[in-house]
């Protein structure tokens, strides 16, 4: 008797964990900059996703959690009078199943060009709290090595696509353009879960003259080929068991 009470309590813990939801709505922000630099930076945006979970601390938590001004690194203060970068901030939801939530956050703004930064963030919805890759990995050295092998195969396919551009000088070498390109524990950082599996973003820092030839840097692999990676007592054990 004990045993099942035991097992019901077990079961009872699981569904509460995989049942938990999180719906995510945005709230747009335009912000006015006093002594703009020029005409077209009179304002900028944030749009910034709005958690609504199974309390209101909870909702909190994960606002907090994927609030692209502390993700992306934003200084509101310093664009609104000196920097004058960031023309908008917005969010997608890629993925909200099973207690999981990966959200990717952006920007673009302009210099002397027009530029960008993405990044991901996977959160525990249950707990509200950012899931680091020492949280949902085992064998992180194991791990770059498989993410690095999709690196090399994309770097290898870029060359030949470079090589083959007809605006890409034929004296050249493409492989040059990769040769600080080495994927870290660092990089694990910035990573997103989905139904197919778990996709590492790289930037491989082309210049922006050649922006255009830069791999997209989407490193992914199935949930069959990172099983041996996956932290058995973690959030994503649900998806390779």
């Amino acid at each position: 008797m004990r045993s099942l009470i035991i097992l019901g309590i077990i079961f009872v813990l699981v569904s509460v964990s995989f049942g938990q939801t999180v719906t995510i709505t945005g709230h747009k922000k335009v912000y006015k900059r006093t002594k703009p630099i020029i005409g077209y930076k009179k304002t900028f945006t944030i749009r910034r996703p709005i958690a609504k979970a199974a309390t209101p601390a909870l909702s909190r938590k994960i606002t907090a959690a994927i609030d692209p001004v502390k993700v992306l690194e934003i200084d509101v203060q310093d664009e609104l009078t000196e920097m004058q970068w960031l023309s908008e901030a917005d969010f997608e939801e890629v993925f909200n199943k099973d207690g999981v939530l990966t959200m990717m956050l952006w920007m673009e703004g302009s210099a002397a060009y027009t530029d960008g930064v993405t990044k991901y963030v996977v959160v525990d919805v249950a707990k509200g709290m950012r899931l680091t890759p020492s949280a949902a990995f085992t064998d992180l050295p194991g791990l770059i090595a498989a993410v690095k092998k999709k690196q090399d195969a994309e770097v290898e396919n870029a060359v030949k696509e470079i090589k083959a551009d007809p605006e890409f000088a034929k004296d050249d070498d493409p492989k040059a353009l990769f040769e600080y390109t080495n994927f870290e524990e660092k990089d694990l950082d910035n990573f997103a879960v989905d139904m197919a599996g778990v996709a590492f973003f790289y930037d491989y820092g082309f210049p922006n003259v050649i922006k255009a030839l830069e791999p997209n840097g989407e490193l992914r692999l199935s949930w069959a080929e990172i099983k041996p990676f996956i932290n058995k007592d973690g959030l994503l054990a649900r998806f390779v068991r």
